[in-house]
């Protein structure tokens, strides 16, 4: 096993621990002969979220996974709710590509700003220069160290009320934000992400429907749908217990790009498809996590 895999293995381990749907899923997955077992489950993509001050942000993660052989790609805006991200290429075809985003801080109002950065200031340099990152167990534990101490509910309470992003980052950290299902390799039937959702929900997955519970790009080659993320109760620093919203579920659908539309879909290769990411779909993805998702009946 090299370091990376060291490091993809105990991010998919704490995020299953914390995302009962990923067990759930997988269950009704093999209960109903899609796959033969959860190794046998394609991860599309994996994805995090960041804060962007200078010594965090896109900048500090991504030397992680840069040091790793990941090649950065391309960059993402979403204006309105004041992102930006990268996604990166891996280093072999069976790893999952990485999807990085990070919330504009300057953007904020001073208030959200100076809420944010009492937290962000407890990190005087980026983190990352103290990691050995050929240990793999000593990048596992960062991912899942606190880098701050714990939030206030009212702190979080206040951000939510500007960027929900901002206060699930503020009070998640670097947890896994979601992992991807590769839908277009499953058996017929089930190989369209219109099909695999009617599965999901058939046994009670609940989907974020911003947007459409279907995400089509504009050449309509990637579709996408996610769940709504697990809501877990958790205690703030002044002791007050909430339900807030933690990580979700992804589903991925690459369609072959038109040169290669008349391979047969069990012979064509991961190149042969529509690559990286629609900042239209990713937008409405972010949602997963907001409340107007979350607390929909």
């Amino acid at each position: 096993m090299t370091t990376l895999d060291t490091v993809l293995a105990g991010l998919m381990r704490r995020y299953q621990e914390r995302v009962p749907d990923v067990g759930r899923i997988t269950a009704a997955m093999v209960a109903n002969g899609l796959i033969r077992g959860p190794e046998a489950i394609e991860n599309d993509h994996i994805a995090f979220r960041t804060l962007g001050v200078p010594q965090l942000g896109i900048a500090s993660l991504e030397r992680i996974f840069l040091h790793y052989g990941y090649t950065r790609r391309d960059r993402y805006s979403f204006a309105a709710k004041k992102l930006n991200a990268h996604w990166y290429s891996p280093p072999r075809p069976d790893l999952p590509r990485i999807f990085i985003s990070e919330l504009c801080v300057g953007d904020l109002s001073a208030e959200a700003q100076g809420i944010i950065t009492s937290y962000t200031a407890e990190v005087p340099c980026d983190p990352v220069d103290a990691i050995e990152l050929d240990d793999g167990a000593q990048v596992d534990a960062f991912l899942h160290r606190s880098l701050w101490r714990l939030p206030t509910w009212a702190a979080y309470r206040r951000l939510a009320e500007e960027s929900e992003y901002a206060a699930w980052v503020i009070f998640n950290r670097y947890y896994l934000n979601h992992y991807t299902i590769t839908v277009h390799n499953l058996p017929a039937g089930y190989n369209t992400i219109p099909e695999f959702n009617a599965f999901l929900e058939a046994h009670g997955i609940k989907l974020n429907a911003a947007g459409g519970k279907v995400k089509v790009s504009p050449d309509g080659k990637l579709l996408q749908s996610s769940t709504v993320a697990e809501m877990i109760a958790v205690t703030f620093a002044d002791g007050t217990t909430q339900r807030i919203a933690g990580s979700y579920v992804e589903f991925a659908e690459r369609r072959p790009l038109d040169e290669f539309a008349n391979i047969p879909t069990n012979q064509l290769r991961r190149e042969q498809r529509r690559e990286g990411f629609e900042a239209g779909n990713a937008d409405k993805i972010f949602e997963s996590t907001y409340r107007e998702q979350t607390e929909r009946a």
